[in-house]
């Protein structure tokens, strides 16, 4: 269950975000995130993200449709099936427009090769769904919305003024935004209170979705592509 930190009551979720703080460190800390909050990231660097994280939320969307099949009580259900369209018609929107700026149509995105770390991310999300349990899928999905959130608060710390990226920064520190995070930190702390056996394999879950938060990061800057 939830436990104690410092004699104060601590969530699960804040357990994971402490177990996780080095890694939040360095996705904060890479050139990817500190050069769009300055407006100064390549574009070429921004474009192989908008084509990978497109790529990317088909699949994140999957986890939470499928995680909403898992569900048992009304409330998760209705809290994961709406993450799962708030995914598909607001952020993946986003990604659109964005792609629409560098001349990247919506049937261009689909065909978008997948790279490495892409395919291996989504592939861990995807095999955690339908083999996990729905606390470690709590886990495993929770890196990448809190992250998303806690980079776009440090990247609108960052900026100095408004540039071509704004509208990403302004896009994940929306309250629209802020409130599908909520969602997802409910989700685990009742995963944390529901199975305290579960804790550890949650923490493996969680901590592997955020490594490939920081390599997917790495991958879009390095514009990473299958070497054969």
């Amino acid at each position: 269950m939830s436990g104690r930190y410092l004699g104060v009551f601590m969530h699960f979720s804040d357990q994971l975000l402490d177990d996780g703080a080095d890694i939040w460190a360095a996705q904060k800390a890479h050139p990817f995130v500190t050069e769009l909050a300055a407006g100064t990231l390549d574009e070429s660097v921004f474009r192989h993200w908008i084509e990978q994280d497109y790529r990317y939320l088909l699949d994140y969307a999957r986890l939470f449709a499928i995680a909403g099949a898992k569900a048992r009580d009304e409330e998760t259900m209705t809290d994961l099936l709406s993450i799962a369209h708030s995914t598909l018609d607001n952020e993946m929107d986003l990604h659109r427009e964005f792609a629409a700026d560098y001349g990247i149509s919506r049937a261009e995105l689909e065909r978008v090769e997948k790279s490495p770390t892409c395919e291996a991310y989504t592939s861990f999300l995807l095999r955690t769904a339908y083999e996990g349990s729905i606390a470690e899928i709590s886990a495993a999905l929770y890196p990448c919305g809190q992250g998303f959130l806690d980079i776009g608060e440090h990247a609108a710390e960052l900026s100095e003024g408004p540039h071509r990226y704004t509208s990403w920064i302004e896009t994940y520190t929306s309250d629209e935004f802020r409130d599908v995070v909520d969602l997802m930190r409910g989700f685990v702390d009742r995963c944390g209170e529901r199975y305290p056996g579960e804790h550890q394999p949650m923490r493996e879950a969680f901590l592997t979705s955020a490594r490939f938060e920081y390599q997917f990061w790495e991958m879009a800057y390095t514009q990473e592509q299958w070497e054969i």
